[in-house]
């Protein structure tokens, strides 16, 4: 029996999950071309997008978005002090880690600007259309408007593992902590110090508890999402897992997720 197998005992309907290593999928399971909601899983295409846009020239991490002194690092590394769902501001730039999902539309937002062109136009130009992720419907939200199948969300995790439309440094500081040592909450698994975050990518580091596997190393990066999906990529593994499902994240996921990582980590590290 494979790591994977263990889905079909999950508390859902419908999940898919999949392994993928640097130049394939090593192993999937479940209704792959399925569509899912990705809800936060969103953030992450979001998060790609600005990073080519910064490559590009046509935005800067430092220029001001956001509420006053805040930045467009600010906004990827949920550090501007915007509250999670509107724009009062909570704490001044740079000393919480406050999770935003209005940061993030706030973030989108600033790209267009600086881009010249609605958001969803230029995510799918600069990131869904070259990795042929073009089961991928964007919605209204940059921070959680996103559905596709876990075929799409394959693509994605193979360019987070050997980046082509970043520059493999650019990447490689996205996925270390920006404002490192700020305290604040990760979403259902409570209170950190630090709860660092790289820009749009939440970061393992030595959080207890977390979402992935103890066996992660401390480098691991990535997302999960309130629809019942995460994706990650654990450099040191060379390796990324990520699974859709068709129920909300509560309790279940906070014990299945993890399990799942540490069996994939244990059967596919030396692929």
């Amino acid at each position: 029996m494979t790591a994977l197998a263990a889905i079909d005992t999950w508390p859902v309907v419908g999940v898919a999950a999949v392994v993928v290593a640097p130049d394939a999928v090593v192993e999937s399971r479940g209704p792959v071309e399925e569509v899912f909601s990705w809800a936060s899983l969103t953030k992450l295409l979001t998060a790609l997008a600005t990073l080519v846009a910064v490559e590009e020239g046509t935005v800067a991490l430092d220029s001001p978005a956001g509420p006053p002194r805040s930045t467009v690092r600010h906004l990827l590394a949920h550090a501007s002090g915007l509250g999670p769902d509107d724009d009062r501001a909570l704490a001044p730039p740079g000393r919480r880690r406050i999770y935003s999902n209005r940061g993030f539309e706030a973030l989108s937002e600033a790209v267009a600007e600086g881009v010249g062109m609605p958001f969803v136009d230029y995510v799918t130009a600069a990131v869904l259309e070259p990795l042929g992720m073009t089961a991928t419907s964007w919605g209204g939200s940059a921070a959680k408007g996103a559905s596709g199948p876990l075929t799409d969300l394959s693509q994605l995790a193979l360019e987070l593992l050997r980046p082509t439309l970043v520059d493999q440094t650019t990447l490689a500081a996205a996925t270390r902590p920006a404002f490192p040592g700020l305290a604040g909450v990760l979403p259902g698994f409570g209170h950190h110090a630090p709860n660092d975050w790289g820009l749009g990518f939440e970061l393992r580091d030595r959080k207890v508890p977390h979402w992935t596997g103890t066996a992660n190393s401390p480098s691991t990066f990535g997302h999960f999402g309130r629809a019942g999906g995460f994706l990650w990529v654990d450099p040191d593994a060379d390796l990324a897992c990520a699974s859709l499902a068709d129920r909300d994240f509560d309790r279940w996921a906070t014990t299945a997720w993890p399990a799942l990582s540490d069996a994939v980590l244990a059967e596919h590290r030396h692929h």
